[in-house]
């Protein structure tokens, strides 16, 4: 299931342009033009994350005045300001109101999904924790079978001698694809 963004910008253009750069990259986009188009929307169900632009309309401090609604609404809602004002007041301003990060719209299209993508594995990371450690008794990953009470690793039923590291970190391969991990993140996984 594709996660969904709620695009918040007034200029129809721009707004078009990211909304299908972001659909090319799996994400379903709701964009909205005003501060109350989105607000009503988002009021009735609240996306897994929001890019808001600061002026909405003739609105000068529309998103930030959103931003706040959203906060309200959700203390755990991703929010990113992307807009064209880069002065130090307004950064800090957005960031204070309680947005995760603040870009402005010069940034690469790569850039901006690395940072949406940042916030999502930090939403997941959070949840997991919230979830406390799953206690499995095998962890089984297409051919691999991980047991977690012996220490085991099998590769199409047949036994993988691995260090007590090795059988941890592919143990954080498996259970993460698709994640960078740190060594400092293994050793944290092998306390659970």
């Amino acid at each position: 299931m594709a996660r969904n963004i709620a695009l918040v910008e007034d200029d129809a253009a721009i707004s078009a342009n990211y909304a299908d750069a972001l659909k090319k990259h799996g994400y379903e986009v709701f964009a909205y033009g005003t501060r109350q188009e989105a607000l009503t929307a988002l009021r009735a169900r609240l996306p897994d994350l929001a890019v808001i632009d600061i002026g909405l309309g003739d609105v000068h401090d529309g998103g930030f005045a959103l931003c706040r609604d959203l906060r309200a609404l959700s203390a755990e809602l991703p929010i990113i300001f992307l807009t064209a004002r880069d002065s130090d007041v307004d950064i800090v301003s957005g960031l204070r109101m309680g947005a995760d990060d603040y870009l402005t719209k010069d940034v690469s299209l790569p850039h901006l999904l690395a940072r949406i993508a940042a916030l999502f594995r930090r939403v997941e990371v959070t949840h997991e924790g919230k979830a406390g450690p799953a206690h499995e008794d095998a962890l089984e990953r297409g051919p691999l079978r991980l047991d977690m009470k012996r220490l085991t690793a099998e590769w199409n039923g047949v036994r993988v001698e691995l260090t007590l590291t090795e059988f941890w970190m592919v143990h954080a391969l498996a259970r993460f694809p698709g994640h960078v991990r740190s060594e400092e993140h293994t050793s944290e996984l092998q306390s659970h």
